[in-house]
C-alpha cells in the first residue's frame, strides 16, 4: 500500500463528520460564489433607480449561510480528525502487536509513528474535502466571468497556468520536507527512549550532559527542515499574493473597456473584480494542500509497518504430549545455519555459546516469536506454523532477561496461582513488603533488576504450557537465589529450554546444547563437555 492509498483510505475514517464537513463547506463555497453576483445586482438596482430589498435580503441570507457553515465546518473538522486519528492509531498498534519482535524498529521511533504520524495522516479527511471545495469559488468565478463577458474569462484564464504550477510545486516540495522532518523526529524519540532505559547507569556515571547532546544532536537538522517548510509556504504565499492583484488589475482593465463600450454594467464591473480576486485567491487551497502534504508524509511513515504481513497461524491443535521440541535444519537471520536440535519432552536443555551465536534467536524460534528462513520447528510432532495462535501461546511460556509487566496489579501481571508461582520464583517475600502486596500496580512497585526478573519467572511458572523457555531469565539474580530457582526448575516436569551464561545453570540442566558457527557443535550433559577447553572458554566471556 502506498502513502497516497493510505491517505485515500483515511478519508473514509472521518465517518459522518466528514460528510457533514462536505455539506457545510459546499454551502460556504456556494455562498461565496454567489455573493459577488448578488452584490452586483443590488448595485445595478440602486444606480438604475429600481432598488428593492430583494437583492440586499438575498445577500444577507447568503452571509448567514456562510457564517453558519463556517461554525459547523470547524466542529466537523475537529471531530472528523479525531475519529480518523483514533482509527489509525488502533490499526497501527494492532499491526505492531501482531508483528511482535518482527516489527524491527526502535521503541521511540515506533512511538513517534503511533503518535505523530497518525495524527498528521488524520488530517486527510478534512484536508481532502476542504481542498476540493476550495476550488469551487475559483471555478465558479471563471463561470461567472464567462456569463458576464467572455473577454473577462479569457483574461482570467491566461493567468491560471502559473497558479496551477505554483500549487504543484508547493505540494511536491512540502511533502518531501515534511517527510524528512518526521524521520528526524523519530530518530530523536528513539534515542530518548533508549537512554531512559539506562537512566540509572547515566546517573551513576555522570554522563547526563553527554547523553543529552547525543539525543538532541539531530535537533539542528530538525530545525532546518522546519524552517524549510515555512520558507516553502512563505514563498508560495508571496507569489500567490503577487498573482492575485495582477490578475485582478488585468480583469479590471478589460472590464473597464467593456463598461465604456456599454457591454458591461457598473454592477457587473464590481462583480467581475470580485470574481477575479475569488478565482485567483489560492490561500485556502495552499492551506489545505499543505495539510494534505503533511498527511501524505505521515502516511509514508506508517505504510512500512502497515504493509508488513502479520504472521499467519494455522488451525491445528496439539494432542496430549510431553512437550518434545524439535528443530530440523533451521536457518534464520544469517546466524543459524541448518541447525538440528532435539529437546526431549519433560527434560531441560541449557543453550550456551559465545556472544552472537544465536542463543536468543533460538529461544525466539522455540515459541514462534520469530520464524525461520528455512527448516521446521515441531512441538510434539506438530509444526509450530500450523498451530493456532491461542494453542501455541497456551503451549509455550517465556521468561526474559528484562520482562515487561502487564496488568492492573502484581497478581494480575503474574497470572494463574500468583502466590504459588511467586514462591517458586523466590518473589513472595518482597511482594508482601510492597505497599499493597499483590494488589500493588506494577508501575508503582519500586523493583530492582533481580526482583523484576523474579516476577518474570513467576509469570512463567504460572503459565500452564508444556514448554518453558527462559531467555537469560536469571542473569540479574544473586547466586543463592539462582540456585533456589534452579532447584525449582529441575523439579518442574515441563520441557525447559534455558539460555544460559553461567556454569551453574548449565550444570543443572539435563543436557547442554553448545552453539557454534550457526549449528549445535555438541549436545551432551555438562560434565561430559567440561573437559573441552573450547567449551570452558564459552563461560569466560
Amino acid at each position: 500500500m502506498t502513502a497516497s492509498r493510505l491517505v485515500i483510505r483515511t478519508v473514509r475514517y472521518g465517518g459522518g463528520w466528514a460528510s457533514l464537513l462536505a455539506v457545510t463547506s459546499l454551502l460556504q463555497a456556494g455562498a461565496a460564489t454567489l455573493l459577488p453576483a448578488v452584490l452586483g445586482r443590488a448595485v445595478d438596482g440602486v444606480l438604475g433607480g429600481s432598488a428593492t430589498l430583494t437583492w440586499p435580503t438575498v445577500y444577507a441570507g447568503l452571509v448567514a449561510v456562510a457564517m453558519t457553515g463556517d461554525v459547523l465546518s470547524e466542529l466537523a473538522i475537529g471531530a472528523s480528525t479525531a475519529a480518523a486519528t483514533a482509527r489509525l492509531r488502533h490499526t497501527f498498534v494492532r499491526r505492531v502487536l501482531g508483528l511482535g519482535p518482527a516489527a524491527g524498529l526502535p521503541a521511540g521511533d515506533m512511538t513517534s509513528r503511533a503518535v505523530t504520524a497518525t495524527a498528521d495522516t488524520a488530517y486527510a479527511p478534512s484536508a481532502s474535502i476542504l481542498a476540493l471545495t476550495a476550488v469551487v469559488p475559483p471555478i465558479g468565478g471563471l463561470v461567472a466571468l464567462i456569463l458576464l463577458d467572455p473577454w473577462l474569462a479569457l483574461t482570467f484564464a491566461l493567468g491560471l497556468p502559473a497558479i496551477v504550477a505554483l500549487l504543484r510545486s508547493f505540494v511536491r516540495d512540502t511533502s518531501a520536507v515534511v517527510g524528512r522532518y518526521l524521520e528526524v523526529q523519530g530518530r530523536i524519540a528513539a534515542r530518548l527512549v533508549e537512554t531512559l532505559a539506562g537512566n540509572r547507569t547515566i546517573a551513576a556515571t555522570g554522563t547526563a550532559e553527554r547523553e543529552t547532546d547525543r539525543i538532541l544532536e539531530p535537533l539542528t537538522e530538525l530545525a532546518e527542515h522546519g524552517h524549510e517548510t515555512w520558507r516553502i509556504q512563505a514563498a508560495t504565499a508571496g507569489r500567490g499574493t503577487l498573482a492575485v492583484p495582477l490578475l485582478q488589475v488585468a480583469v479590471l482593465a478589460v472590464a473597464g473597456f467593456e463598461l465604456a463600450a456599454g457591454r458591461l454594467t457598473a454592477g457587473g464591473l464590481l462583480a467581475a473584480t470580485q470574481y477575479a480576486g475569488l478565482g485567483a485567491d489560492i490561500g485556502p487551497v495552499i492551506a489545505q494542500l499543505g495539510r494534505l502534504a503533511r498527511a501524505r508524509a505521515g502516511a509514508a511513515r506508517l505504510t512500512p509497518i502497515l504493509d508488513r504481513p502479520v504472521p499467519s497461524y494455522g488451525s491445528a491443535a496439539l494432542s496430549l504430549g510431553p512437550g518434545r521440541l524439535e528443530f530440523r535444519s533451521v536457518s534464520a537471520a544469517s546466524v543459524l545455519d541448518g541447525l538440528d536440535l532435539l529437546v526431549p519432552g519433560g527434560g531441560s536443555v541449557a543453550v550456551v555459546g559465545r556472544s552472537g551465536a544465536g542463543k536468543s534467536l533460538l529461544a525466539a524460534l522455540a515459541g514462534r516469536l520469530a520464524d525461520p528462513d528455512a527448516g521446521q520447528i515441531l512441538l510434539d510432532g506438530v509444526p509450530l506454523a500450523s498451530l493456532g495462535r491461542g494453542e501455541l501461546r497456551h503451549a509455550v511460556g517465556y521468561a526474559f532477561a528484562r520482562p515487561a509487566l502487564f496488568g492492573a496489579t502484581i497478581a494480575e501481571a503474574i497470572g494463574g496461582d500468583a502466590v504459588a508461582a511467586a514462591r517458586a520464583a523466590c518473589a513472595d517475600p518482597f511482594i508482601r513488603r510492597l505497599p499493597d502486596g499483590y494488589r500493588t500496580p506494577p508501575s508503582e512497585a519500586p523493583l530492582s533488576g533481580g526482583e523484576l526478573q523474579r516476577l518474570g519467572l513467576a509469570r512463567a511458572f504460572a503459565h500452564p504450557g508444556r514448554v518453558l523457555v527462559l531467555d537469560d531469565a536469571t542473569s540479574s539474580l544473586d547466586t543463592v537465589t539462582e540456585v533456589q530457582v534452579g532447584d525449582v526448575l529441575t523439579r518442574d516436569g515441563r520441557t525447559r529450554l534455558i539460555i544460559a551464561h553461567r556454569v551453574g545453570t548449565a550444570a543443572r540442566a539435563d543436557l547442554v546444547a553448545w552453539l557454534d558457527g550457526g549449528r549445535v557443535r555438541a549436545c551432551a550433559p555438562h560434565h561430559e563437555l567440561w573437559p573441552d577447553p573450547d567449551y570452558r572458554e564459552v563461560f569466560r566471556e
